[in-house]
């Protein structure tokens, strides 16, 4: 979800690159194992003038992704960078940083070659709501060489020839349910396939002052956000700058039209009683997944109750983590920070108390 996010701002960025004879390279995490701080996909552009955006780690890769994809930018020829973040200063590309982790950095140009011409097209992609997947051969015949792999089944560009076209599209199309991106051996060759899945939705209801820090935290981690409110003067779009959308409706409004709630979550903060459980009613027979509910305890149990939805596994409330939060904002991280547990089934607990690496699983 949160790569969907940093691939457009990228794209965006390369758009006004393009526009003034710019130059760029692009840095992507094309595999990791054990300990990384980012999974497959994410990525980090690198200007020529010096300026980034994005990340491939923590901050411990930058500094040398960096001086890579100068080189990059100046032969105009692509490279596979190895790390080990293990304490051995010894092993190839090894920074002795103790993470005991690999992870693979694949560096090209952005502004010009396969990824610039393809760049327009995914641009356009990242303002739909359906995945697509695109396979870059990572090996050093062809080493760059990029195949889209559109909803619908339409296929731009190529690995290089029809046969591994084939096997990287039945790839894609066998890897598009699972969201997961990573570096397969297909037709005899090393080719990184992505896929990027859309982001969720998150449908807030309720625009008072408590929204504001919410709607934001949310949209920066990655979901699409909703702002729905019956009073118009809530609704400004100076205090909603990263929605999506601002709906002026009611719960029950006959042309009310919200995101598909297969891939949607909601949380109900109007504070009002009576709203609150229309607006819950509302999402529950729409089949929303979840259902956060601001308020104490016995009010939620309160709603339930009275629309016949006693123990219902959907419905959070008082939503959040116990964070011990006070104040709108540190309410919106415990939400936020629910939000994404719920989305990766995962039991919040500490890290510290988590025997496997990180992203595993």
């Amino acid at each position: 979800m949160n790569h969907w996010k940093e691939t457009a701002e990228i794209l965006s960025r390369l758009a006004e690159l393009a526009a003034t004879g710019g130059k760029a390279a692009l840095a992507t995490v094309a595999s990791i194992s054990g300990s990384a701080y980012r999974r497959p996909g994410a990525k980090f552009l690198i200007e020529q003038t010096g300026g980034t955006m994005g990340s491939v780690s923590g901050g411990c890769l930058e500094a040398d992704v960096r001086d890579v994809a100068m080189a990059v930018v100046a032969s105009g020829q692509p490279s596979l960078r190895h790390y080990s973040t293990g304490g051995d200063d010894d092993v190839v590309w090894g920074l002795g940083l103790g993470c005991n982790g690999m992870v693979d950095v694949f560096v090209q140009p952005a502004t010009a070659g396969p990824l610039a011409e393809l760049a327009g097209r995914l641009r356009e992609l990242l303002l739909g709501d359906t995945p697509f997947a695109l396979a870059t051969v990572v090996d050093e015949e062809g080493m760059g060489a990029m195949l889209l792999l559109e909803p619908g089944g339409t296929v731009r560009g190529s690995l290089g020839t029809p046969e591994l076209d084939r096997f990287a599209i039945a790839e894609a199309q066998g890897l598009l349910p699972s969201g997961r991106s990573g570096v397969h051996t297909i037709g005899g060759r090393r080719v990184f396939v992505e896929v990027l899945p859309p982001p969720h939705h998150l449908v807030v209801c309720g625009a008072g002052e408590d929204a504001r820090p919410l709607v934001a935290y949310a949209a920066d981690s990655g979901f699409r956000v909703t702002l729905v409110d019956h009073r118009p003067a809530l609704l400004v779009p100076e205090h909603f700058p990263a929605a999506a959308r601002l709906v002026l409706a009611r719960p029950g409004q006959p042309d009310l039209a919200l995101p598909p709630p297969e891939r949607s979550l909601a949380v109900v903060k109007t504070h009002s009683l009576a709203i609150d459980r229309e607006w819950v009613r509302l999402f529950l027979s729409a089949g929303y997944p979840y259902v956060g509910v601001l308020g104490p305890r016995e009010r939620t149990t309160g709603i339930l109750r009275e629309i016949g939805a006693e123990g219902d596994p959907r419905v959070y409330g008082p939503v959040g983590l116990d964070l011990g939060a006070d104040g709108p904002r540190q309410v919106a991280v415990s939400i936020v920070a629910e939000l994404l547990s719920v989305l990766a089934h995962r039991e919040p607990r500490h890290l510290q108390a988590r025997q496997e690496a990180i992203h595993a699983g």
